[in-house]
């Protein structure tokens, strides 16, 4: 049996919601949250293959409908170029953009409106996402 928290009933309706939006369970909301807050603000950057900084780039992902896309965001252009994928190759303007794209890709009949800050994860093994670097120097 799998441990359980007690939430009120505003919060387990904001998860599931989360859940449902995107394409996840409540669980994963849930330890992605714990992730994102367990990272201490003034971690060094990643070392991992996946998650290393070249320069000003640095690795992200996105899940979405069962497939992972990963890319690379450039801190000073705020670019993010597609790297793995149907999309690979393609480079977008804005981490919105991006995302947009990923979105029409593989779900067409949707409409593609996302947040590209919150859709990108970054790669260096926190899932946090793409938001909390977004103002760092």
């Amino acid at each position: 049996m799998s441990p359980t928290i007690e939430v009120d009933e505003q919060t387990h309706r904001s998860i599931e919601f989360a859940a449902r939006m995107g394409g996840t369970t409540a669980g994963e909301v849930v330890a992605r949250l714990v992730r994102t807050a367990s990272v201490p603000p003034s971690a060094p950057a990643a070392t991992s293959k996946e998650g290393v900084e070249e320069g000003r780039k640095v690795n992200v992902y996105a899940d979405y409908e069962g497939r992972r896309t990963r890319g690379s965001f450039d801190r000073d252009t705020n670019r993010i170029d597609i790297t793995s994928g149907p999309l690979a190759g393609q480079s977008f303007k804005t981490p919105t953009g991006a995302a947009r794209a990923v979105v029409t890709y593989y779900r067409p009949d949707v409409n593609p409106n996302r947040n590209g800050w919150s859709f990108w994860l970054l790669g260096d093994g926190s899932g946090g996402p793409l938001q909390n670097i977004r103002h760092a120097a």
